[in-house]
């Protein structure tokens, strides 16, 4: 018979977990494994919380394995180290992002792509090399191989750096993959989310010039004067899209909901390239005239491996680049979760979780 979550490793652990597809979370006791020779134990802080945790959470892309503890955008301090861990100190100000294993031996992981591996043990709601469940940083500690251990540089605050783990990664990746970084070139960045929000900052801090493009023009203001953008179109303006077609060199679209990829398409010039982030519940439609009379492409990409995630890091240490969040407590959660069903947050909820989480 199978232990409960409480009793199936040494250390004791606390979060909160989602039980069933309404997604509501609550306190739950569960356990952690005793720190290995090759872990690191993490004592979190602060964790960010990605609209993926709203998916999985309800059950919206069919796979979730309640009860789930979810959260990878996940910062805190190490308080045990094992001893053929040689990066890391107690002490260490660190991240721990979307996943906490791999084969270490495929194509992917022998690349630094440890994220392709498809062997990949994500933070949470995945399963183990030991074969239990994984839980995430909506809790007080958790124990990772020091290979899926981030450094986290002392100059970036905590909180507002605790989304880059995921969000900065995710848009950092495939900017850097498909040549979104060469400065005068042209970036749309469709929606203005927690992802678009800093694929904006990291346009611009590599030299693009860079436009919103969203469909809510009550974001024109604080895209502008609060995020550096250059322009803003909004789609619902029928006269302003068709004065910016062939006008941009590439787009990523961070949207997460189902939306038409053709008005994308027709803001592209000749050889732009669409990258798509954003993970909707349902296919997109693929207009193929478009792709083939303008020679453009449309791709994709999935967050990043661990050296990636650490240049990402360091990048923006360097530039000053940060996460715009909204700083809650564990207990509002629920309620955080519903404003980010209604995209209705500026542009990333974290969790104060070391001043907040409590035992009950």
């Amino acid at each position: 018979m199978a232990k409960n979550p409480e009793e199936e490793h040494p250390v004791k652990a606390f979060g909160w977990a989602a039980r069933d597809s309404s997604g509501v979370l609550s306190p739950f006791h569960f356990s952690r494994r005793e720190n290995g020779d090759d872990d690191v134990t993490v004592k979190i802080f602060y964790c960010g919380v990605c609209h993926s945790d709203l998916h999985v959470a309800k059950n919206e892309w069919g796979f979730t394995n309640y009860p789930i503890v979810p959260g990878h955008e996940i910062v805190g301090i190490v308080t045990k180290v094992g001893k053929q861990v040689q990066k890391f100190r107690v002490g260490d100000k660190v991240g721990v992002g979307v996943l906490v294993g791999s084969c270490k031996s495929c194509e992917g992981c022998q690349q630094d792509l440890e994220n392709y591996c498809p062997q990949l043990v994500f933070t949470y709601n995945s399963i183990d090399c030991d074969g239990t469940k994984t839980y995430g940083g909506y809790s007080d500690v958790i124990v990772v191989h020091q290979r899926y251990v981030l450094r986290f540089p002392d100059n970036l605050p905590s909180d507002a750096g605790a989304p880059l783990l995921c969000a900065g990664i995710t848009v950092y990746s495939p900017m850097k993959y498909y040549g979104m970084t060469e400065p005068g070139k042209h970036l749309g960045v469709a929606g203005l989310g927690g992802l678009g929000h800093v694929a904006v900052k990291f346009g611009k801090a590599f030299g693009l010039k860079v436009t919103v493009i969203s469909g809510s023009q009550s974001k024109e203001v604080e895209a502008i004067n609060r995020l550096g953008a250059d322009s803003f179109l909004v789609t619902s303006d029928p006269a302003k899209m068709k004065a910016a077609i062939g006008t941009m060199d590439f787009i990523i679209d961070t949207i997460s909901a189902v939306h038409p990829l053709l008005p994308l398409l027709s803001l592209l010039r000749l050889n732009g390239k669409l990258v798509t982030v954003g993970l909707p519940n349902k296919p997109l439609e693929l207009p193929i005239f478009p792709l083939v009379l303008g020679r453009k492409l449309i791709g994709g990409s999935d967050a990043g491996g661990m050296k990636e995630t650490q240049e990402m890091l360091d990048f923006c240490a360097k530039n000053n680049i940060t996460a715009d969040i909204e700083l809650i407590k564990m207990d509002e959660i629920n309620k955080a979760m519903e404003r980010l069903a209604k995209s209705d947050v500026r542009y990333r909820f974290v969790i104060d979780v070391g001043n907040s989480l409590s035992h009950p």
